[in-house]
This record gives structure tokens, C-alpha cells and sequence, in this order.
């Protein structure tokens, strides 16, 4: 997982979604876009997690897959899961705890977006 500092803009190709919008009703504009930014208003919201997962399995959305907002280390394996490739961790997270969070491998019982084995033929 790529990580944006969180005083960094995002590219400006960058489409942004807010969390309530429904991803199966837009007219396809992501595909236009190498990345899409979910954001995330506070941690504890988890619909832009709902958003990835129909962006990758339901609408085949291939591009950059970034998780914005209340973004914290201890989010980043259900990111990971639902297909995000890129988080921009809130300012007050350790780059260093977001590595280690990572490196941990939970025993999963299903596919997922995210997961390696899932993403091979």
C-alpha cells in the first residue's frame, strides 16, 4: 500500500467521492480517472469502505483506489481488504505503525478485493 502525506494534495486527475454517494448510479466517470479518493468523515464511518468493494468487484475499477479523511494505522488491513491501494493516514498517524499494522497477517476465511490471492486467475 502507496501512503500520501496528509499536508499533500492529491493529483488533480484524482476524482473525489463523498461517502454518501451511491457508486452504482454514477455514469461511469471513474473510469476517466487513473485514482479515485473515498473519504472517510470520521474513522468510525465506514461506508467509503462499502464504495471500494463495489468500485472493484461489481464496476471492474482497475485504477488507484485512495482512502482520505479520518484515516487511521489501524484501518489500514480492512483497506488493504476492500481494494484500496493508497491511504493518506490522518497527520496525527506514525508512518512507522502503519508499516507494522501491515506486515500483520490475519487468517481470512474469504476472498476479498484486496487480497493477493484473490486478484490471481
Amino acid at each position: 500500500m502507496q501512503f500520501i502525506p496528509a499536508e499533500a494534495r492529491l493529483r488533480e486527475q484524482t476524482l473525489v467521492l463523498d461517502n454518501m454517494v451511491n457508486v452504482l448510479t454514477l455514469n461511469q466517470p471513474w473510469q476517466q480517472h487513473g485514482s479515485v479518493a473515498l473519504q472517510f468523515p470520521r474513522w468510525t464511518d465506514g461506508r467509503a469502505y462499502s464504495q471500494a468493494v463495489l468500485l472493484r468487484c461489481r464496476l471492474r475499477y482497475a485504477g488507484e483506489l485512495i482512502a482520505t479523511g479520518d484515516v487511521l494505522a489501524d484501518m489500514l488491513p480492512l483497506l488493504r481488504r476492500c481494494g484500496f491501494s493508497a491511504a493518506q493516514l490522518r497527520a496525527d498517524q506514525s508512518l512507522q505503525t502503519a508499516h507494522r499494522v501491515l506486515g500483520w497477517q490475519a487468517s481470512v476465511y474469504q476472498d476479498a478485493p484486496g487480497d493477493r490471492a484473490a486478484a490471481t486467475p
